[in-house]
């Protein structure tokens, strides 16, 4: 008998995640992880086939699909989180899928409570997505425009252009999908997302693992995939042809059928199992209909092996510098920290590693102020001793830590009655220039 539940959001504290489960109450469980912008409708056609072996338990990030719009700024947190909900049913131990963000979220797993899980599949998923930069942009654009433009943009990043064209109704609803999300969460995932980076610690993962991907994936594509098989040990790769980055959508019956193989071949025991069993959690149910409009049949999949281990790098003790250079990209920007380190030399390299070290490192890392403060406070400096160049640098940096358009104008009107009005006319010309072109959503 087929039992399903859903969470009722008025029911859903703020440490834990919407949740609802599909399938036996007896059956192991398996949890599908969303994307960024998704909602758990987005392994609609995965759940029929996986609950006649598993009880499938899927989850919304902050803000999405009604979720409570509590945001989670790091991996680590939504982790923790889906920790809690899980706990909260009795879930110890589990299978675990996730796309994208939600595959970051089951490297984190992974890596730091490898006694859950059983086994794991990281679908358009990558070691590091992209750059900070990127990320962080993108929460300036919501910031200042909404989702609109994120929304009208998703199909292209998430399907293929044939998908698209030939299938309306489900480009329309991932469209709306990311529309009637919460714009504070996303972009507290984008925040997430910019943060997080396990390169290094890769060769730590230890339950059995398939990384899958779309072929056509220019988001989180075959490249990253790589990455993943050669740095995870015993890693498997599959690349699914005719798909994105949205693969499970796009070709659901590909993404099925690997998910069946990989959790009926490689589900690792646990090593001290007490009873010889797995808790799993049972509860009320409540039918919920599906929400992702049908679609054309996939093709096959093509998986191949992967090619040896790397072995995680050692980590050195944290100084100053340490915490000075990730503080100084968090908030300038990757580019703009390279272009710096890339044009010291003999001469200027030590006032580099000065800057980083004290100015990021000692004063910038302090927990006094938050980095919005710190912007306001930077600015008001700059516009005082007419340093337009990093004015302009730091006008960036406002909008990264979460400052306004109209909150940078109030700066800046607040700087012209206390540091005169011909420094903050320059001001206003060089920050009018950068909150277009930060602001700008690119097409």
């Amino acid at each position: 008998m087929r039992h399903e539940r859903v969470w009722d959001v008025s029911e859903t504290p703020t440490n834990t995640l919407q949740y609802r489960f599909d399938g036996r109450e007896d059956a192991p469980v398996l949890i599908l992880g969303p994307s960024l912008g998704t909602t758990w409708h987005m392994w609609d056609r995965q759940v029929p086939e996986l609950t006649e072996q598993w009880r499938v338990l899927r989850f919304d990030l902050p803000g999405h699909g009604g979720a409570p719009a509590h945001p989670a700024g790091s991996v680590s947190e939504l982790t923790t989180r889906l920790l809690a909900t899980l706990d909260g049913l009795g879930v110890q131990r589990f299978g675990y899928a996730g796309c994208a963000l939600g595959g970051a979220i089951g490297v984190e797993l992974a890596l730091r409570h490898p006694e859950r899980l059983a086994s794991l599949v990281l679908i358009a998923a990558s070691p590091r997505f992209g750059t900070a930069d990127e990320f962080r942009q993108r929460g300036v654009i919501v910031r200042t425009n909404g989702l609109d433009p994120i929304a009208r943009t998703s199909p292209d990043r998430w399907f293929t252009t044939g998908f698209a064209a030939a299938q309306p109704a489900i480009t329309d609803w991932a469209v709306q999908m990311v529309r009637t999300t919460d714009p504070g969460c996303y972009i507290a995932a984008c925040e997430a997302l910019a943060t997080f980076d396990v390169r290094p610690e890769l060769g730590r993962v230890g339950v059995p693992t398939l990384v899958l991907v779309g072929s056509e994936d220019q988001v989180t594509g075959p490249a990253e995939a790589r990455t993943l098989v050669a740095g995870i040990p015993d890693a498997r790769l599959a690349v699914v042809p005719g798909a994105s980055h949205l693969v499970p959508v796009e070709q659901p019956a590909a993404v099925t059928d690997l998910l069946v193989t990989h959790f009926s071949t490689a589900w690792q025991p646990l090593i001290d199992p007490g009873t010889g069993q797995m808790a799993v959690a049972t509860a009320p149910v409540k039918p919920v209909p599906a929400a992702v409009p049908p679609q054309a049949v996939p093709a096959a999949p093509i998986a191949e092996i992967a090619p040896p281990a790397a072995q995680p790098q050692a980590v050195g003790r944290p100084d100053p510098y340490d915490a000075g250079i990730k503080v100084r990209r968090e908030v300038l920007g990757d580019a703009h920290v390279d272009r710096a380190l890339a044009q010291a030399d003999e001469f200027s390299g030590d006032f580099q590693e000065f800057v980083t070290r004290y100015a990021w490192g000692e004063v910038w890392d302090r927990p006094g102020l938050d980095r919005r403060t710190r912007s306001c406070i930077t600015l008001t400096a700059l516009v005082a001793g007419g340093h337009l160049e990093g004015l302009a640098s730091h006008t960036r940096a406002a909008l990264r830590n979460g400052l306004t358009p109209a909150e940078i104008r109030e700066v800046l009107l607040h700087a012209a009655v206390y540091c005169g009005v011909p420094a903050a006319d320059s001001a206003f010309k060089v920050a009018q220039e950068v909150i277009r072109q930060e602001t700008t959503p690119q097409e």
